[in-house]
């Protein structure tokens, strides 16, 4: 898997903020509410990240052991990763949704600076800055570090092509063929 890119984040983040901006601004015209997420939203945003973090720990705990009697499920490695990377991803989309409403509510804000919609749109924009983090810190947490030996490059780590960064994610392949007969944890 391709490490997640801030870029990539920002662009999610701008195009949702555009769309964000229109719904508000055509659901105001219309006279329906202004499309922002409850604050039970919030619970939700609160549960995925902690238990994507969680899981990021778990992860990071066998990768910092010195001496690795376990192995941890490579399967498990993968779907953590693929969990941070979904958590990043859905705090961009939160993120440029609820700053597009609020830059639709900025021409009112003066008389609705406590307005509901304004509260909510700001509560959901920090989930989803919280949501980022946490997806980038456990992507951190799944790498392995690059690791050395007598001979310079170790003999089961996956060949890397030039420009790769230092490390890889979690695999089956990296720690040898003792990983595909080893303990399931």
């Amino acid at each position: 898997m391709k490490p997640l890119r801030l870029t990539a984040l920002g662009l999610i983040g701008i195009v949702l903020g555009l769309l964000g901006f229109a719904a508000a601004h055509l659901s105001d015209r219309a006279g329906a509410s202004t499309p922002v997420l409850p604050y039970s939203a919030l619970g939700s945003m609160a549960v995925i990240a902690v238990f994507t973090l969680a899981l990021g720990i778990r992860v990071l705990r066998w990768r910092n052991e010195e001496t690795r009697k376990t192995m941890v499920d490579p399967i498990f490695a993968a779907r953590t990763l693929v969990l941070a990377h979904a958590c990043a991803y859905a705090g961009a989309v939160l993120l440029g949704w609820h700053a597009g409403v609020l830059a639709d509510q900025i021409p009112v804000w003066a008389a609705r600076a406590t307005s509901p919609v304004v509260l909510q749109a700001v509560a959901m924009m920090g989930g989803g800055v919280v949501m980022i983090a946490i997806g980038l810190l456990v992507e951190r947490f799944c790498k392995i570090p690059p690791e050395d030996n007598d001979e310079g490059e170790s003999d089961t780590a996956p060949k890397r092509k030039t420009g790769d960064a230092e490390g890889g994610y979690a695999r089956c392949a990296d720690r040898g063929s003792s990983a595909a007969g080893g303990e399931a944890r």
